[in-house]
C-alpha cells in the first residue's frame, strides 16, 4: 500500500509538471525565472560511481530561443516523502549537484509530505561541511498545500485539488475537500476523472478512505462506484481475452490481427467464456468466431 500511496503522488507531477510551479510560487513564495513551458526530465541522477541515484521526478522549465534548442532556466527535483529517511541527507545534495551539472542551470529541491511531522523532519537544514554551505529543502506539507473545498476552485486546478485531498483528508474539512474534488471530476472525461479518483484512493490510508466514504454525497459515491465497476469489468474481460489467445497460441493456431482485435475488444463475458471453451477444440481462429457469432 505504501508503494501505491507514493506512486500516486509522484504521478500527479508527471501528469502536470506545472504543479511544481504552483506549489513553489503560491505556497513557498519562490520567484521563478521567466519560462515558456515545463516538462519532465530523466530522473536518473546516477554519477560515474556505481551507486544508483534516482529521484521521484524531475521537472525542467525551459525558455524558447530562436534557431536553438530551448534553454533550461530552472530544474525542480520533486521528492515524495511519507516517512523520515536518514539516507536522504546524503542523497539529496547529490541529486542537486548531479542535475545542476547535467543541465547547467539552477536546481531546486521540492519535497512533498502529506504528514506534518514528516514535513518538519524533511525541512531540517542539511549541513554540507563547507563553511556556509547548507541545503534547506523546500517542503510542501499540510501547511503549504491549500485546503480546497469549493468545486469551482477544484475544477480550475484538478491536480492541486487532488493534492489538497491527499494532504488534508484526515482533517475535519476532509469530506468537503473530497466532495469538491469529485464534483469537479464529473466535468472531466470519464477515464481521466477515474484516474484522478484512483490516485486519491491509492494515496490515502485505508482507514481514512473508509471514513471519508461514509460522508460522500450519494451522486459522488455512485460516480466512484460506477468507475470502479467499469474498470474491474474491463480488467476481467481483458484477462479472458488474453486467456483465449494463449490457448490458441499453445495449440499452434495462428491468429490474425483482425481476429485478435475482435477478441480483445469484446466485453461480453458470456461470449468470451464460450470462445475460451471453443479455443480448446477449433481448427482455426476464424472458426472460433464463426462458431460463436
Amino acid at each position: 500500500m505504501a508503494l501505491a500511496e507514493h506512486e500516486a503522488l509522484v504521478r500527479l507531477f508527471c501528469e502536470r509538471p506545472d504543479l511544481a510551479a504552483d506549489l513553489l510560487t503560491r505556497s513557498l513564495r519562490v520567484q521563478l525565472p521567466d519560462y515558456d513551458y515545463a516538462g519532465l526530465e530523466s530522473a536518473d541522477l546516477t554519477q560515474v560511481t556505481p551507486t544508483e541515484r534516482r529521484a521521484d521526478s524531475v521537472i525542467v522549465f525551459r525558455r524558447k530561443r530562436p534557431e536553438a534548442d530551448p534553454q533550461p532556466v530552472l530544474a525542480v527535483i520533486v521528492e515524495v516523502q511519507r516517512g523520515p529517511d536518514p539516507g536522504k541527507i546524503w542523497s539529496w545534495p547529490m541529486y542537486l549537484v548531479s542535475l545542476r551539472t547535467r543541465l547547467e542551470c539552477p536546481v531546486i529541491l521540492l519535497v512533498v509530505c502529506p504528514e506534518a511531522s514528516v514535513a518538519r523532519w524533511c525541512a531540517r537544514p542539511i549541513e554540507l561541511g563547507h563553511p556556509g554551505l547548507v541545503l534547506k529543502p523546500l517542503v510542501a506539507g499540510p501547511n503549504e498545500v491549500p485546503v480546497i473545498t469549493d468545486p469551482g476552485q477544484a475544477a480550475e486546478d484538478i491536480e492541486l485539488a487532488v493534492l489538497s485531498a491527499i494532504h488534508h483528508a484526515a482533517t475535519p474539512e476532509g469530506p468537503d475537500i473530497l466532495n469538491a474534488l469529485f464534483a469537479a471530476l464529473h466535468n472531466l472525461d470519464r477515464d481521466l476523472g477515474g484516474m484522478y479518483a484512483d490516485m486519491v484512493r491509492a494515496a490515502l490510508p485505508r482507514e481514512v478512505w473508509d471514513h471519508l466514504e461514509e460522508h460522500l454525497k450519494t451522486e459522488t459515491y455512485e460516480y466512484l462506484s460506477d468507475w470502479a465497476r467499469d474498470n474491474i469489468a474491463k480488467g476481467k474481460a481483458e484477462g479472458q481475452a488474453e486467456a483465449i489467445l494463449t490457448v490458441l497460441s499453445a495449440r499452434g493456431i495462428e491468429v490474425s490481427e483482425d481476429v485478435s482485435e475482435k477478441i480483445r475488444k469484446c466485453h461480453d463475458f458470456d461470449r468470451l467464456a464460450a470462445w475460451l471453451r471453443a479455443a480448446a477444440t477449433v481448427d482455426s481462429s476464424d472458426a472460433l468466431l464463426d462458431d460463436i457469432s
